[in-house]
């Protein structure tokens, strides 16, 4: 297990964590897609932790992208972190926050790329699991819903690489199925994945069912073939009816017509605490990065 993980894992417990009783310090948020609960929890986090936002929530309509200015103009980043003593950005495309942070001399935090990673939501993910389940070794974990442009589903196939013992099943339609990629990181690391059509019979032996929504989005004009894929794996309660007692429903959230609202009420529905979560992870993120690991 990486040590750094396992690091912001231990201090999410703590948060629980109390003020850092710094000198004043701020992050910037630069949101060029729209966002409401991740934005919300890292703007939260710094506030708990004593500190203040500087944020722009469409950067992509209201900032210096929208007259031309790319990622890469120095100008833009440096005058950024001269504001700021991190950077929490999502983007639209695939690598960006890597690009960004090659230019800016303080850490930059990655909450979404394109149709790339979101790597703070992994971590809320498996802090989750560890709380729900107690453990994150030996688990059996169902993706279920659009793998193909889930980013979610990417960074926490990737983290729970990194433990012992554990299975993935990959649970969707076929125009939105697990891209080759993280099947091969998977299989290089020695974790054991499957692909299955029936979510009941996947669901009767997982620890996890993590849903994901059909994201309209990313077809197109293409309504056809978000009309096929939507609405085929819903959680509901006969899907419940096969879990295990100590089992969970996540999701990432928003959620649609996914999962139907009768599931709430369930203990084994623990998206709400999931997006929870997301406060103690980002707290114990920005502070790592403000004192040091």
């Amino acid at each position: 297990m990486c040590p750094r993980i396992s690091r912001i894992l231990n201090l999410a417990y703590l948060n629980l964590v109390p003020s850092l009783n710094l000198n004043p310090f701020s992050i910037a948020t630069l949101f060029y897609e729209p966002s409401t609960r991740t934005r919300i929890s890292f703007e939260s986090a710094i506030k708990r932790l004593g500190g203040e936002v500087l944020t722009t929530e469409n950067a992509r309509e209201f900032s210096s992208a929208a007259k031309g200015e790319t990622l890469e103009d120095s100008d833009s980043i440096r005058t950024v972190e001269g504001y700021s003593d991190i950077i929490v950005m999502r983007h639209f495309e695939s690598g960006a926050a890597r690009r960004v942070a090659m230019t800016a001399n303080i850490p930059v935090i990655n909450v979404r790329d394109g149709p790339g990673q979101h790597p703070s939501q992994a971590l809320l993910d498996v802090y989750t699991i560890e709380r729900e389940i107690g453990k994150l070794d030996g688990i059996k974990v169902a993706l279920v819903g659009d793998l193909a442009n889930g980013r979610t589903v990417r960074s926490l196939a990737y983290l729970l690489a990194k433990y012992n013992d554990v299975k993935i099943y990959f649970v969707s339609p076929e125009v939105v199925k697990m891209k080759v990629d993280i099947k091969e990181y998977l299989t290089l690391k020695g974790v054991e994945w499957e692909e299955s059509v029936d979510l009941k019979e996947v669901a009767s032996k997982c620890d996890v069912v993590y849903q994901t929504r059909i994201q309209k989005e990313h077809f197109g004009e293409r309504s056809d073939i978000y009309e096929e894929a939507r609405g085929k794996y819903i959680i509901d309660r006969d899907v419940l009816g096969v879990m295990q007692k100590h089992a969970i429903v996540m999701h990432p959230l928003l959620r649609l017509d996914d999962i139907t609202v009768d599931v709430d009420g369930d203990p084994r529905a623990a998206y709400c605490r999931q997006a929870k979560n997301g406060l103690y992870i980002r707290m114990a993120l920005l502070k790592l990065l403000l004192v040091g690991w």
